[in-house]
């Protein structure tokens, strides 16, 4: 019996079927190990020596596959056909031999780019070893982006308050989407005039003609620039006779693109569907590791992380089969096409993204897959078959007019195409979605019967007003697409790195279009400040040249390292002397429209409008930076930053504006604004209700009904048929969900959480049901230990889904926002600890049996009883006074012995 090891539970059981009883195929549920988030994880002072690290879900997965392979007779690594599958494959490789369980057996790298039972069969025809220089890339890349992140973001936590992270790519990006809203705000729009005739030839047919050029000068697009010149040629025109000075018609081939790469698909998926990149990804592999097809398990398309656009000789002759079959001869060109790839180096791209199997049409699967899969499918397919058919054949018509007027001349020009073949159109039409900003041009339609020579009558002349336009800002597609031309990023980041912009709260999606928040841009401006050349696009993109040359065995990863390393660290040391009001200087300077927006009364935007004689600035407070007054603390002026002037103007008011009473309990509900935007308050004190207005509330919008609702959150929607437990509304950190049995489901807008009814709650939460809870989340490893508790156990740091926290036992304390984890002590840690234990024993009931011993700490900590919870917080918070207060007399002591020495 043979192993095989895949990365897939789902490709696993396909591949199985495909192999026979010979050979046991296992899942390695993607990476293995990583490199732990601490310090010395990479250590360039020993030739970038690594430490990696098992997760324990992922050590069990491997104990499983260790012992299969000690009874096996061989050992085949079939992980995914891209540089992350070899890392992949090459680290349960290096664990299987420190486990000592190879031996003298034979150990093969396979590889398919689809999940067919001939794929998979030729490909086991067919090993080879491990790629050794693909592996190194996959070496040096995971390296920089450690010491780029592991060593930068603490200087964003030391500098900016607030910020999360910096990384190699992911920060470049953010400059890409921070520039372009630069750029917008720069824009200054400028007036011109296009002036069009309606015209009819001597057979009544009319059409429309638009003006070139007037009295001798070519004008194009914007050349009329006012409405004084626009009224002057629209005059002339008014009174003109017009002939056809010339007619011609030309046949025009256009051909089909090639089929998708990663990055076409996601921008042609965003444009046509809709799709998130994430999303694409998502239904993409679900395609490739294979679909139940009538009994059959097959994969219907090719693996979706590619920069090639070729397909394999076998898969053009069945494309061009298929072609003949479902549309005919004349449909199927004479020659197969063939298309080269148009990126900068393409030593990891695979076959083009297309169809497994052309005879699969989407309508012959359509029962097998839902609605997303079905659409993609239908995209991919489509342009799949259409790339290797016939030209579409195109007849386009100019007519060039002349218009006579008193001795002054004008040209004129009517377009019209008209489709004579419309090849491979007939299966699908481009819609240029890889430009989906486009001009907006469209096809020109079909012109009547023009002859040469002959006269026209004029029957109406229109010159209309318009105004250039800004720049648009980017879709995650048209962003994909400009980082795929800048060289920035491979196609296995694209979809990783606008998730890390969104998650960081850098980014924020506004119908389809990528905003960047406040905090983005204060990083971005940070970064070019004060680390110019890590943010710099051709910097990044010939950094991805050497990491691609690294693939293909042209140059050695430490080498390249270590040229990386010795520059990037004299620059962080640097930083360290950098004092935090220069970089407030800079921040003033470099952001002054987003952050002082021009004043309706055309005041001084940064002075004061509470106080009136204090200077408004950047403030890095604890939680993120804010405006703030100079004057502070004699004039308490302060407001959040925002992406949007408007919003930043409006959100200025120095008192509570009442809405009027509380129906039930009478108090007042008010609008207030503070450091972190505008916020509802019923109540004064301590123990009023409070609540942030939503993403897209503005103040002025606010009233009385509107407060009340948001204040009353969460709201009780009904029971569920089913369970009988009760379903509720609400907005949390991370936007509007509904609550039912202690699972969440996330809702489409705000407005969902006030109008969703019983109905529709249950369907979005049996939709969440059905999609699983996804692959888990194992505990994440210890960024730092801080020693031990007072009771007993381990007091650590570690990183979760949502952010750092401090773990004790079963306890874990969110450290909180802005605070750099590494910086916490022992004394922070038992305080959050006490304070969490606390809150946790609170309403909750005994348990049924008594906790161990050793886990006694835990079920306190846990809330077992409310009285032992209670206990429990005493005593730790007693423990943190004891220690902080050493902690207090130790620092008096040092700085007494600093004061006496500068003495």
């Amino acid at each position: 019996m043979n192993v095989v090891v895949v990365e897939s539970p789902a490709k696993a059981k396909t591949i199985n079927k495909y192999l026979g009883s010979n050979y046991k195929v296992l899942a390695s549920f993607g990476h293995v190990r990583d490199l732990p988030a601490k310090d010395g994880s990479v250590r360039p002072d020993e030739d970038f020596e690594m430490s990696w690290e098992v997760d324990a879900a992922s050590q069990k997965r491997l104990n499983e596959i260790a012992d299969a392979v000690k009874k096996s007779d061989g050992l085949f690594l079939a992980t995914d056909p891209d540089r992350e599958g070899e890392a992949i494959s090459w680290h349960v490789l290096d664990i299987l031999k420190k486990k000592k369980v190879i031996g003298d057996k034979p150990v093969k790298r396979v590889v398919f780019n689809a999940i067919t039972k001939k794929a998979v069969l030729d490909a086991m025809a067919e090993p080879r070893d491990i790629d050794a220089p693909l592996v190194n890339a996959y070496l040096a890349r995971r390296a920089l982006d450690y010491l780029v992140g592991f060593n930068l973001s603490p200087v964003l936590w030391r500098k900016l308050p607030g910020a999360k992270s910096a990384g190699r790519v992911q920060s470049v990006a953010l400059r890409l989407v921070c520039d372009r809203e630069a750029e917008i705000e720069r824009f200054v729009a400028e007036e011109y005039w296009n002036i069009v005739a309606l015209l009819r030839t001597p057979r009544n047919d009319t059409f429309e003609a638009r003006l070139v050029s007037a009295d001798g000068k070519k004008l194009q697009a914007r050349s009329i620039g006012d409405g004084v010149q626009a009224k002057d040629l629209k005059s002339m025109l008014e009174g003109a006779s017009y002939r056809v000075e010339s007619i011609e018609a030309k046949p025009v081939k256009r051909n089909p693109s090639p089929p998708f790469t990663t990055s076409t698909l996601q921008q042609a998926a965003s444009s046509r569907l809709g799709f998130s990149a994430s999303r694409t990804m998502q239904v993409a592999q679900k395609l490739y590791e294979g679909m139940d097809i009538g009994g059959e398990v097959a994969g219907l398309i090719t693996y979706m992380r590619t920069d090639g656009v070729q397909m394999a000789p076998e898969a053009i002759d069945a494309a061009r089969s298929a072609i003949g079959q479902q549309f005919g001869a004349r449909y199927v060109p004479d020659k197969a096409r063939l298309y080269s790839t148009k990126a900068k180096n393409a030593q990891e791209a695979h076959e083009a993204i297309r169809p497994t199997d052309f005879t699969r049409t989407p309508d012959s699967v359509r029962k097998f897959l839902d609605a997303d899969q079905f659409r993609l499918y239908d995209l991919i397919w489509k342009r799949g078959i259409a790339s290797q058919m016939a030209s579409a054949d195109i007849e386009r018509t100019t007519a060039e007019i002349i218009a006579e007027n008193a001795g002054r001349v004008a040209g004129l020009r009517a377009v019209g195409s008209v489709i004579k073949f419309d090849g491979f159109i007939a299966a699908y039409t481009d819609q240029r979605e890889e430009i989906e900003d486009n001009s907006g041009e469209e096809e020109d339609g079909r012109l009547p019967d023009i002859r040469a020579k002959e006269s026209l009558a004029k029957e109406k002349i229109d010159a209309s007003q318009h105004f250039t336009e800004p720049p648009p800002r980017y879709s995650e597609a048209t962003l994909i697409k400009r980082m795929e031309e800048l060289g920035i990023g491979r196609p296995s980041t694209y979809a990783s790195t606008l998730a890390t912009l969104r998650d960081r709260g850098y980014v924020a999606i506004d119908k389809r279009k990528l905003v960047p928040d406040a905090k983005g841009r204060i990083v971005t401006t940070f970064l070019e400040n004060f680390f110019t050349r890590y943010v710099e696009y051709d910097f990044t993109a010939s950094l991805e040249e050497k990491l691609d040359s690294i693939s293909a065995g042209d140059l050695n990863w430490k080498d390249v390292l270590r040229d990386f390393w010795n520059e990037f660290f004299a620059q962080i040391e640097q930083t360290k002397e950098l004092r935090v009001s220069d970089v407030i200087d800079a921040m003033n300077e470099a952001l002054a429209p987003l952050l002082f927006p021009a004043r309706a009364d055309g005041g001084d935007p940064r002075v004061c409008q509470v106080c009136g004689t204090g200077k408004l600035s950047l403030k890095l407070g604890r939680y993120g930076a804010f405006i703030g007054c100079s004057n502070y603390p004699d004039c308490n002026f302060t407001r959040q930053l925002s992406a949007d002037a408007a919003d930043a103007e409006g959100s200025v008011s120095s008192e509570p504006v009442s809405f009027g009473a509380d129906p039930m309990t009478g108090e007042d509900i008010s609008l207030r604004s503070g450091r972190f935007g505008p916020y509802v308050q019923r109540g004064d004190g301590k123990e009023a209700k409070r609540a942030s207005l939503p993403k897209g509330w503005t103040p002025d919008s606010m009233d009385h009904e509107k407060a009340l609702a948001l204040l009353n959150l969460p709201r009780d929607v009904g029971q569920h048929p089913e369970t009988g437990k009760m379903i509720s509304a609400g907005i949390g950190r991370y936007g509007p969900f509904l609550l039912h049995d202690g699972g969440y489901a996330n809702l489409e807008s705000v407005e969902d959480v006030f109008s969703i009814g019983l109905n529709r709650a249950v369907s979005v939460i049996a939709d969440k049901a059905a999609k699983g809870p996804g692959r888990g989340r194992s505990t994440p490893a210890a960024l730092k230990e801080l020693g031990d508790h007072p009771d007993g156990g381990k007091i650590t740091v570690r990183d979760g889904k949502y952010g750092p926290y401090v773990n004790w036992e079963k306890v874990n304390a969110t450290i909180p926002k802005g605070t750099d984890p590494q910086s916490v002590t022992i004394e922070q840690a038992l305080v959050l600890i006490a304070e969490r234990a606390a809150k946790a024993g609170v309403g909750k009931k005994p348990a049924a049996k008594k906790a161990p011993a050793k886990k006694a700490a835990a079920a306190d900590a846990e809330g077992a009883t409310p009285k032992k919870a209670a206990a429990k917080a005493k005593t730790t918070k007693t423990a943190a006074k004891t220690a902080t207060a050493k902690t207090s007399a130790a620092k008096t002591k040092a700085a007494a012995k600093t004061k006496s020495k500068e003495s």
